[in-house]
């Protein structure tokens, strides 16, 4: 097996290999991995075997002499195909190695992609990184809702549906991505004192190369937009990147609305609805005024690991 830096020339195999494995999403795609590719310095990999066939990927960045899979994604360890096995796997961990050894690369980040995104198992790689005595550093406590036999939401999430019913409220599919994040970084200022991920022109560039697959949500009374969720749909499972409640929202249920919506309306011929993260401090603290809120909708604890191959 041999490794390949990836380069322009692979966009193509890239994205059409990306299309048909069995845990990649649209975000290795290259139209949105290279959407800030000005803050990160690739270094991803394309891994051909022995009869020169594509076997898997790896969307990596350099951060001097480290590499992490990936430093501007939530997760993105090696990306294969329904062809891969678990001993193949190991050679390809073999030649991941020493490619990054030649290439002067003293430590490997690896962040594999959570199972609630795989269509078919997937875990091959960790497996891999057992052998290759990777260590853990990091745990996150993400949130996710099993859509085929949801449980049923707390009763506060109930009365804010119904709130939002009697005040006449209703969810629409929206573009307006701006008025969004204007809420969005009130909430983030005011109540948390950070501000959001992505700007309202960088979603709204990603929602027109990936029409399909990025969808906002959001509540209305009248033309005034309340509340709403971004929504991340892959092969398997949704996943709610953002959702912002304004304060006006607050008092009458427009963010329960949308995410009801979203459960029980938009997305449920999915296996998943992810809600995300509810950690800081690399895993080690707990938001669990966070986590509740999630939990209250029904989910529960799917966890995003990080590993650490020392490579000298």
């Amino acid at each position: 097996m041999r490794a390949v830096r990836y380069e322009s020339v692979h966009r193509d195999v890239w994205n059409r290999f990306v299309a048909v494995s069995k845990n990649g999403t649209f975000l290795f795609n290259r139209n949105y991995l290279e959407y800030h590719r000005d803050r990160f310095q690739d270094h991803s990999l394309l891994f051909f075997d022995e009869r020169d066939r594509l076997v898997g990927l790896l969307p990596a960045s350099r951060h001097n002499d480290e590499v992490v899979s990936h430093g501007g994604l939530t997760y993105g360890g090696v990306i294969t195909d329904a062809d891969m096995k678990s001993s193949p796997m190991l050679g390809l961990f073999d030649t991941l190695r020493a490619f990054l050894r030649q290439e002067g690369i003293r430590n490997l980040v690896y962040k594999p992609v959570p199972h609630i995104f795989h269509v078919l198992p997937a875990e091959e790689d960790l497996y891999a990184l057992f052998v290759n005595n990777a260590r853990l550093s990091r745990r996150d406590a993400s949130s996710a809702i099993w859509l085929p036999d949801r449980l049923k939401f707390a009763k506060g999430k109930r009365e804010g549906i119904r709130k939002a019913f009697r005040a006449g409220l209703e969810v629409r599919d929206s573009l307006d991505f701006a008025t969004f994040f204007e809420i969005g970084s009130a909430v983030m200022r005011d109540r948390h004192n950070l501000r959001p991920v992505h700007t309202s022109d960088e979603m709204t560039l990603l929602a027109d190369r990936f029409p399909d697959n990025i969808k906002l949500h959001a509540t209305y009374a009248g033309d005034r937009m309340l509340a709403g969720a971004i929504v991340y749909r892959f092969p398997s499972a949704a996943h709610i990147q953002y959702m912002y409640n304004s304060d006006e929202g607050l008092g009458v249920g427009a963010l329960d609305f949308a995410i009801d919506h979203v459960i029980n309306e938009r997305y449920t011929g999915l296996r998943y609805l992810s809600f995300g993260v509810s950690t800081e401090n690399a895993g080690r603290y707990l938001n669990e005024g966070l986590i509740h809120q999630k939990e209250m909708f029904g989910a529960r604890s799917v966890v995003h690991d990080f590993y650490e191959i020392e490579l000298t």
